[in-house]
């Protein structure tokens, strides 16, 4: 089943307009390695579903991964042939909007090459361009 929210207090939501980079969820919190996007866009509920299961299957029950984003906004739509001014369609599907720099998936306790297969994986199923980083450690 596609994520979505369980409840909100809206239904429906304006489109609004994607600027800058990310500031917030765009460095590394729980995992050794991610997958960052490089574009804005926006990813539907089916698509961050698709990525976390291509990359649970390339580690095969090793490691743990985390999804750092969630669909948390509604796209509505019209039905087909309907004439202008009945009001805004119902709600279509549930997206995340994506900013450039966003960690989008993590991965913790799996070697590098795993992760960079499962990432690559994962990076050709997703609408925006992707790239593989590595946690900085500070001494």
């Amino acid at each position: 089943m596609a994520m979505m929210p369980a409840r909100v207090k809206w239904r429906k939501q304006q489109r609004g307009t994607m600027k800058g980079n990310a500031t917030r969820g765009n460095r590394i919190s729980f995992g050794e390695y991610a997958l960052q996007s490089l574009e804005p866009g926006r990813l539907n509920g089916r698509q961050i579903e698709a990525g976390r299961m291509v990359i649970s299957h390339q580690l095969a029950r090793e490691g743990r991964v985390y999804i750092r984003i969630f669909p948390h906004k509604s796209f509505s739509k019209k039905p087909l042939e309907t004439r202008m001014g009945t009001g805004k369609g119902e709600p279509e599907f549930w997206a995340a909007e994506v900013k450039p720099g966003t960690i989008l998936y993590e991965v913790g306790g799996v070697d590098e090459v795993a992760a960079k297969r499962a990432f690559a994986r994962a990076a050709a199923k997703m609408p925006v361009r992707c790239r593989f980083v590595r946690r900085r450690h500070t001494l």
